[in-house]
């Protein structure tokens, strides 16, 4: 049996091929749309009488919240002394794990096209090929679903804490009811929800393409043999 590279484009033409394409996009897409996020609120503090001040709360990948200052010590706001004070929560372990699975599936998908595309004779030829490529899309079929399940949890903490009802748990003045504090300008997360819209996606293609890596499998041959042989029943005496 040969086993050097030898470039064939026919595996991209079916199914098997073509569905890692689309999974080395959506890996890509996923990470990319989350990786290196960074947005503003502005929380907007009524002050007795007729004046606001501004406070801008800035956040950014990998959200560790707790780790993001709202006002240093000993800052004045609304001519009251106010203690240091963070944002709640931290969503870096979830949104941390969804990139890595994500450049993981990026990294894997790109392999087993240079294997499709230039050893395909050697990967149809041997029982190894078909069968650890199955237990890896399975595998991250599974993570899949367990990251971006972990990421939406994670996404809706970051909301929920740069939100108004967030932030007044947190900061003293707003605690104390000596301001009005509502957050009045929120930054745009859409690419946040597609982030989680795509893992999801993921989840779905890779899904998908274990049933056609299945296939490539001694597993399913040997399946289709037995009912061919038990359909022509026993041999004739």
């Amino acid at each position: 049996m040969q086993t050097g590279f030898r470039l064939n484009l026919s595996p991209v033409k079916e199914p098997l091929g073509f569905v890692k394409i689309v999974e080395w996009l959506a890996a890509v897409l996923a990470f990319g749309t989350c990786g290196g996020y960074s947005g503003r609120n502005v929380l907007s503090i009524s002050c007795d009488g007729n004046s606001t001040e501004t406070l801008p709360v800035n956040f950014s990948y990998p959200f560790r919240l707790s780790q993001v200052l709202l006002v240093g010590n000993s800052t004045t706001l609304c001519n009251q002394t106010v203690p240091e004070a963070h944002l709640m929560g931290d969503s870096s372990s979830s949104v941390e794990f969804f990139v890595a699975v994500a450049v993981l599936a990026f990294l894997y998908s790109m392999v087993a096209l240079l294997v499709y595309l230039g050893y395909m004779h050697v990967y149809r030829d041997s029982d190894f090929g078909p069968m650890f490529d199955f237990v890896m899309t399975a595998a991250f079929a599974f993570l899949w679903l367990v990251c971006s399940s972990a990421w939406a949890r994670g996404l809706q903490m970051v909301k929920d804490a740069t939100s108004t009802s967030g932030i007044r748990t947190t900061l003293h003045l707003c605690l104390m009811r000596l301001g009005a504090c509502e957050v009045t300008e929120y930054a745009s997360m859409r690419s946040l929800n597609i982030s989680v819209v795509f893992g999801f996606l993921n989840l779905i293609v890779w899904f998908v393409n274990a049933w056609f890596v299945y296939k490539e499998s001694r597993w399913h041959s040997q399946k289709v043999n037995a009912r061919q042989a038990a359909g022509r029943g026993p041999a004739p005496t």
